[in-house]
């Protein structure tokens, strides 16, 4: 095996270990508004499991008065599960895609190879991953209200969706999930690069007068994570929309409320018109604004410990 070929490897598994990492540090942030976001979504006024909220704020008072911490963080596992995972897979499917797309390490990519390299990686993510995102949304969708018997865990439910609805139901959501992965993948990792060469560009001019300093290089991630994410979202979030509400549990009569994904989508805009498909976008903002700054700054930082290491061995 060449160093060269061994050298390209390391670093692809480095991108998903620092991947996974800053997947699992995103969720343990920012669960609970994860858990407002998906009730928002799926509430349009003819779902009796569900409390009215006001707003946010309400919500998150809400669930933790009436289910307690444990509301709050329904379905953390299943979400720390799929997040580490998606990232984890993520990044090295799409360190793997650019270093294919590239003539060789050094060159840089144009904005459509990222967007072509970014898409690749949201759709493989999004296959292996559905079933997980399924059960989360599930588990977060559960309140005391709730008029099934309810999964007790990640494994419970995903016994008892195989039992009662069988394979095909681990996947239903799956068209807006392969959407979603695509288009917000693509988006948000096309605008990080690019704003990313930007400013490298832009600090490596700077730095030949002055030495940049490690903070400074956290809030630039910082600031590029949140942006690249803020865009993506303000796209791609109808997709989001479709996929929880596809991802519902069927009631008492075994029924789906949504037969599949033209459904969700002519229901929606003939019952809520336009702002139907952006509900809940302030707890999302919320929480994924910051976690995109939290997910970059984790990331960078871990792969250049890790590159670190490598070097010192």
């Amino acid at each position: 095996m060449s160093a060269a070929f061994q050298s390209e490897g390391q670093w692809q598994w480095e991108s998903a270990t620092a991947g996974a990492v800053a997947g699992f540090a995103t969720v343990a942030a920012m669960h609970p508004l994860d858990v407002v976001r998906t009730r928002f979504q799926v509430n349009d006024g003819r779902v009796f499991n569900l409390p009215t909220y006001k707003n946010t704020a309400h919500a998150v008072f809400t669930i933790a008065r009436i289910e307690g911490l444990r509301g709050l963080y329904a379905g953390f596992f299943p979400a720390v599960l799929g997040s580490t995972v998606s990232w984890g897979l993520y990044f090295f499917l799409y360190s793997r895609a650019k270093q294919r797309y590239s003539k060789n390490r050094e060159e840089k990519l144009s904005p459509g190879l990222h967007l072509a390299s970014a898409a690749e990686a949201g759709a493989l993510v999004g296959l292996c991953t559905n079933p997980i995102w399924l059960v989360k949304t599930r588990l977060q969708l559960q309140t005391p209200l709730h008029q099934t018997q309810p999964y007790s865990g990640l494994y419970d439910a995903l016994r008892t969706i195989l039992k009662e609805e069988g394979w095909s139901a681990l996947y239903r959501g799956i068209v807006p999930g392969l959407f979603l992965q695509v288009s917000h993948g693509a988006i948000q990792f096309t605008a990080y690069e690019e704003l990313r060469k930007f400013v490298v560009d832009f600090k490596s001019k700077k730095s030949e007068k002055t030495p940049e300093s490690a903070d400074k290089l956290l809030v630039d991630y910082a600031i590029l994570g949140a942006s690249s994410k803020l865009a993506a979202i303000l796209l791609s979030y109808p997709f989001q929309v479709g996929i929880h509400f596809s991802g519902q549990r069927p009631g008492n009569d075994g029924i789906p409320r949504y037969m599949d994904t033209w459904h969700v989508v002519k229901e929606t805009a003939r019952f809520e018109g336009f702002r139907g498909f952006y509900k809940g976008i302030t707890p999302n903002l919320l929480k994924n604004v910051p976690a995109a700054s939290i997910t970059f700054v984790v990331y960078e930082n871990v792969l250049k410990l890790l590159k670190l290491a490598r070097r010192n061995d």
